[in-house]
């Protein structure tokens, strides 16, 4: 069994108006050092996969089919094994 953390954030091309609210209300409340914030989407995901090779490959797959907008967004994920709850 495995367990996916995908993220997915708009491409560095891409305008992030949310992303830019953030920054806003964070110098506001005095975090004067931020320079830049882009916002996304987080997902945790378990897959019965048999192996490693074949979850990456269905990660990838959901990724680019529902999970993000490849035109605007771009994607990453960690997959770690995990031993099933009894």
């Amino acid at each position: 069994m495995f367990l996916a953390r995908v993220f997915v954030s708009p491409k560095s091309t891409v305008s992030d108006p949310e992303g830019r609210t953030i920054q806003g209300g964070l110098r506001q409340l005095g975090f004067d050092t931020v320079d830049t914030v882009r916002a996304g989407k987080f997902f945790q995901i378990s897959l019965g996969e048999a192996n490693r090779e074949e979850a990456v490959d269905k990660i990838r797959e959901m990724c680019e089919k529902l999970l993000s907008n490849p035109i605007i967004e771009e994607y990453s994920f960690e997959l770690e094994e995990v031993t099933p709850s009894p």
